[in-house]
């Protein structure tokens, strides 16, 4: 990939519509199962935990290890609200702290425990999960974000582990090719009408 095409190295990327985002998670069957089946999450998830969501499929799969790890074999594709993914970023902070960004160790220390959501960028990954030049993004969400997430924002739940299962098939057989065909579409969101407050620490 050359410089002219390559993403910016700050850009959330997601399949989405005009009101929804698809985000990922991976979660041990007891959880994923009935989340999927019932398109809600189960009583045994825990509310008063941080979740982290990821509208990147690929690096999901490198997270979960294409749905191989304990307690990470059931892949999950979450659509949420676009208004709820705002939200979560208009009331984020960053999940590290950035000289010139915040005016200092403190600073950010009281705005993160203030803050229900916070932003990491991680290096994006491609199909053989090894870290590409620019970033995607995770999403940690608690307290008043994890009840909204699971409450206000969820519009479906879909399984989609046989999915990775394929793609990671395709892959080991060295069809790259037939691997990318079937990857989730994911284009940039840019109109989410929220700051990012990863951007300014670049």
């Amino acid at each position: 990939m050359n410089d002219q095409i390559r993403p910016p190295r700050y850009e959330i990327r997601a399949q989405h519509t005009d009101s929804t985002v698809t985000v990922y998670q991976a979660y041990r069957p007891a959880i994923g199962l009935p989340a999927a089946r019932d398109g809600r999450f189960p009583p045994a998830w825990k509310r008063d935990r941080m979740t982290w969501i990821k509208p990147s499929f690929l690096w999901m799969m490198y997270r979960c290890g294409w749905g191989t790890k304990e307690g990470q074999e059931t892949v999950l594709a979450v659509e949420i609200t676009r208004d709820g993914l705002a939200w979560a970023l208009e009331n984020a902070e960053l999940s590290h702290y950035v000289r010139g960004v915040h005016a200092d160790q403190a600073d950010w220390k009281r705005s993160l425990r203030r803050s229900p959501a916070r932003v990491q960028w991680d290096p994006e990954r491609d199909l053989h999960l090894n870290p590409l030049p620019y970033r995607s993004l995770q999403l940690g969400l608690s307290g008043e974000a994890v009840r909204r997430y699971a409450d206000e924002w969820l519009v479906s739940v879909t399984d989609v582990t046989p999915l990775a299962h394929e793609i990671h098939g395709l892959v080991r057989s060295g069809d790259l090719d037939g691997a990318a065909r079937l990857l989730p579409a994911e284009s940039p969101l840019a109109d989410l009408g929220a700051p990012l407050p990863a951007l300014a620490g670049r």
